[in-house]
């Protein structure tokens, strides 16, 4: 499809989708089991792989994708969010849904949407499942949300292996304000009779995973990180304790017939990618690590990443899109150095934290930390810096953040010419 076809079809897309902010995050299972139950039901007798936690579920989805793309089974997933195109969300093979089918798809559901007062979310996953019958997929993997007990994934019933990634605390606002609250909404998609599989969790929320487990009767699967015989295409450790999650998961698959050969595994694992997640790409000839951290239990987890960097004790240069939502003190406090240099930036389309807002937070703002009206001013006066050959420069703090600059070309992932 060409540009001016591709911008129209961004166009349409807006139009059917409606606004986040406008509609917002609305959780409850009956308003989209009404939806599925109308147009009938779709997918309803597939197995589908559920990937629950705080993070690290995009991780595992891919590493299930780029295997299940491998192997003879026709696998429908379902992730989120998205960082350029609607379009990432919805899967089959390994191949992203179209901008017609997309759009066709979303027209013919408007009604249903309508009656049911679908949020975005519910409407993309009525979507998803809808695309998935119609395709005849035989699996699916399902990326829960924010949430688990009352995600709209959850709505589809069939959902014999849980796969659960690192739970931490984030979406306090909706999901509870401790990480017991937290982990209890998330393992409530646990059925009777499933095989959850999880890597390490903090004690708490082991324990709690384990007591649902066992009321359930469902079966637990505790796994730890691959060991380096194996071949990650993800960077980062934490990669690891991820791909040994999907590993066991597909493994389990032999419960429906499919019996998926190790060098099957190990091929889909190497060869795996995803978006946005300590990934290198340029901007002006120079090189920046991008992240999608945005909460402080994955900004432990890329502060570990930084002992592996090349010069890290002289100092890192961060550009942080901080949501408002997010508790941008503790990702600071996680993150930042003494020897960093921090450039606090805003999100395009979405609230952020802003110099006011740390003020207000009672928040002491450091000498190091700046804040500027774009990542891309951020980016201009690094350029002027000496240290940029020496310091590492990374973009994080937001999905959105980076997602938003990849749209816009402004970061590119081939070296070019200014």
């Amino acid at each position: 499809m060409d540009k001016a076809n591709t911008y129209q079809a961004r166009l349409e897309l807006d139009k059917l989708i409606p606004l986040f902010k406008g509609r917002g995050i609305d959780l409850t299972l009956e308003r989209i089991k009404e939806a599925l139950k109308y147009i009938g039901q779709p997918c309803k007798d597939k197995p589908a792989i559920q990937i629950i936690g705080t993070n690290g579920k995009g991780s595992i989805a891919s590493f299930l994708m780029s295997t299940l793309k491998h192997s003879k089974i026709k696998a429908g997933i379902y992730t989120s969010p998205h960082l350029i195109n609607w379009n990432e969300r919805i899967v089959i093979d390994g191949i992203e849904i179209s901008d017609e089918n997309l759009i066709n798809l979303l027209t013919k559901l408007k009604v249903v949407a309508n009656k049911f007062k679908l949020t975005p979310f519910e409407l993309i996953t009525t979507a998803a499942l809808q695309y998935f019958e119609s395709n005849s997929v035989e699996l699916l993997v399902l990326e829960a949300g924010l949430g688990g007990r009352l995600d709209a994934t959850t709505a589809h019933n069939h959902r014999p292996i849980i796969a659960i990634g690192g739970i931490g605390k984030d979406h306090c606002e909706y999901l509870g304000n401790t990480l017991r609250e937290i982990a209890y909404e998330k393992t409530a998609v646990i059925s009777s009779g499933s095989c959850v599989i999880s890597g390490p969790q903090q004690y708490e929320v082991k324990k709690i995973i384990e007591k649902v487990v066992k009321k359930r009767k469902a079966e637990i699967f505790w796994v730890n990180a691959l060991d380096y015989s194996w071949d990650i295409g993800l960077q980062g450790n934490i990669q690891r304790e991820n791909a040994a999650v999907a590993k066991c998961s597909l493994e389990q698959l032999y419960k429906f017939g499919w019996k998926i050969d190790e060098s099957i595994i190990r091929k889909g694992i190497s060869t795996s990618t995803w978006i946005g997640r300590l990934e290198t790409v340029f901007w002006q000839n120079k090189e920046i690590l991008i992240d999608g951290a945005h909460n402080p239990h994955a900004i432990i987890y890329l502060s570990k990443e930084r002992i592996y960097w090349e010069n890290e004790q002289s100092g890192v240069n961060w550009i942080l899109g901080i949501q408002a939502n997010k508790d941008a003190p503790k990702i600071i406090e996680e993150l930042i150095k003494p020897q960093d240099q921090v450039f606090i930036v805003p999100i395009p389309n979405h609230q952020s934290w802003t110099s006011s807002k740390f003020k207000n937070a009672n928040s002491n703002i450091k000498s190091n930390i700046k804040f500027c009206l774009s990542a891309e001013e951020a980016l201009l006066e690094l350029s002027e810096k000496d240290n940029w050959t020496t310091n590492k420069t990374v973009i994080t703090g937001s999905l959105y953040l980076i997602g938003d600059l990849l749209s816009k070309k402004i970061l590119k992932y081939n070296l070019t010419t200014k």
